[in-house]
């Protein structure tokens, strides 16, 4: 065992309803910083892990319907007032003239939110974590699954929880050094 306060600790299951129902014993532990690492998604794994729901979509909508509205707003001013021009004797307003711009800017502005905003929620890009230094970790990408309990959670006592993730059938803990 290192001297040094450990980042954490790393618990490695062997299959999907091991790692969730693990899931479901810290939470109900009461910790707080912690996380799950499977090599695909696990069905129903968020609710066992006690996470409120993600505030993504809502910034997804927001700007999706600001960019719509700007969209429209803005073709209807150029054609309106800045540059009226008559096409083919139809209204300087023609919605259906607008829909291919307009459908194409909402769709942008909502696909761009999705990335930077999942990027800014997830703290990314990371190119270092503690856990990337163990080997067993390694295998997150292929056939194993993880829980880290951070030490810097105020339930984390090294030997209590340690033992809270031998209980719940791991079948390795190791420290995490920063």
């Amino acid at each position: 065992m290192s001297t040094t306060k450990p980042w954490g600790l790393l618990a490695q299951y062997e299959n999907p309803a091991a790692v969730f129902h693990a899931c479901e014993t810290v939470r109900d532990a009461g910790y707080q910083s912690w996380d799950a690492c499977t090599p695909f998604p696990v069905h129903g794994l968020d609710k066992a892990m006690g996470l409120k729901s993600s505030k993504l979509p809502w910034a997804v909508l927001a700007v999706g319907v600001t960019g719509s509205s700007l969209a429209l707003f803005f073709q209807s001013w150029a054609m309106g007032n800045a540059y009226p021009f008559i096409v083919g004797g139809k209204p300087l307003f023609s919605l259906p003239a607008f829909v291919p711009i307009w459908y194409e800017l909402t769709v942008l502005s909502s696909c761009v939110t999705a990335f930077l905003a999942n990027w800014i929620i997830n703290g990314l890009p990371q190119p270092y974590h503690p856990a990337f230094a163990s080997k067993a970790f390694e295998r997150v990408t292929d056939d194993k699954f993880f829980i880290m309990i951070e030490s810097s959670d105020p339930k984390f006592d090294l030997e209590a929880t340690r033992a809270l993730l031998k209980k719940t059938g791991a079948t390795l803990v190791e420290e995490l050094q920063p």
